[in-house]
């Protein structure tokens, strides 16, 4: 079945697809100005103003409709009868374009995003390459001295180091937290110089063929480390292994964030470990499931998720240990190879 039949066989009215990464990972038509209508079906129109007339009219399965540049409006126009929308992705300026015609507007929440959650063989091959390359460049990146030099150095040459092992650009800004900066989940690389006596945490990934890795380690700059921290990035990857090793297809987020967190709320850290287990990742950094107290998915084969547990204590550090995982019926097909254990940088 084809992605635009698996969505086809989901409605009972017409679906508009405004989110332009699901536009491309139904058709492949990569735009800034797009819109796609699948019918139940999977009979589709793509809507897109000149500038990407060319390469929408290559496009085949689907009709090609050039609309004017204010292509919700146009498409509004166009539109009769009931047709689902995308609530989650579509502004509220937009939607107040698109109902400027006469169709009667439904809204509705994941139903090209539960697809997409399921990867192919061939997306698979592409996420474990972008894995890969972003494993590579960290291991060369380890062979170089990273303390004296400040936090955006050390992020830089990641960076570098990514492209020079084959990625086709950064999946997001990485992260490099050394000391009291690692507290912070998503702090930015700063000014701050990397000292001994430390943690540093790294969470960087890739984009490769399109699809993104997504991966955390956490390092020590050697001499005496605070036994608070030392604690806490052994119970962190306790709470990491124990999370790779019991979650499967089946589960739901909340039992997979379970697993983690009771770990961490065993040794006293609770309080420390307030996001959730981890998230989707493929043509987005972030997309679904979840693996959260919050989450509503279930674990299916297919799912590309990330297992990240972090202990964050402001004033001293932080750590957090990630990998980027497959479900499969009998567990996960871990993705990330860097090694977990904690590794001395000079």
């Amino acid at each position: 079945m084809s992605r635009l039949e698996a969505v086809g066989a989901q409605l009972e009215a017409p679906l508009l697809v405004t989110n332009l990464t699901n536009v491309f990972y139904l058709t492949g038509f990569d735009s800034s100005n797009a819109a796609l209508l699948v019918r139940p079906g999977a009979e589709t129109t793509l809507y897109t103003d000149f500038r990407y007339a060319e390469e929408a009219r290559a496009v085949s399965g689907v009709e090609c409709v050039i609309t004017k540049r204010a292509l919700m409006r146009d498409v509004g126009e166009r539109l009769s009868g009931r047709v689902q929308f995308e609530a989650d992705v579509l502004p509220y300026l937009e939607w107040e374009r698109l109902n400027t015609g006469r169709a009667e507007l439904v809204p509705t929440h994941g139903l090209v995003d539960s697809v997409r959650a399921v990867k192919d063989d061939d997306e698979v091959a592409k996420l474990r390459r972008a894995a890969r390359i972003a494993d590579r460049a960290l291991e060369a990146l380890t062979a170089e001295t990273w303390v004296g030099k400040t936090e955006r150095q050390v992020a830089w040459r990641l960076q570098e180091l990514c492209h020079a092992h084959g990625a086709d650009d950064r999946a997001f800004e990485s992260i490099v937290a050394s000391g009291p900066n690692g507290a912070r989940p998503h702090g930015r690389p700063t000014e701050n110089v990397i000292e001994r006596n430390t943690l540093v945490t790294i969470d960087w990934g890739v984009q490769a063929d399109g699809y993104h890795s997504d991966c955390t380690r956490t390092f020590s700059t050697g001499g005496v480390l605070p036994d608070r921290l030392r604690e806490a990035y052994e119970v962190t990857l306790a709470a990491q292994k124990k999370a790779v090793a019991e979650i499967g297809a089946g589960m739901t987020g909340v039992e997979a964030d379970r697993i983690a967190r009771d770990v961490i709320e065993e040794a006293g850290f609770g309080e420390s470990f307030g996001h959730g287990l981890g998230h989707g990742v493929g043509l987005q950094v972030h997309e679904a499931p979840r693996l959260s107290t919050e989450s509503d998915d279930t674990l299916v084969p297919g799912h590309c998720v990330t297992v990240e547990p972090g202990i964050y204590l402001p004033g001293l550090g932080g750590v957090r240990i990630e990998d980027l995982a497959i479900v499969r019926d009998d567990g996960l097909d871990v993705l990330t190879s860097f090694p977990k254990e904690l590794i001395e940088v000079r």
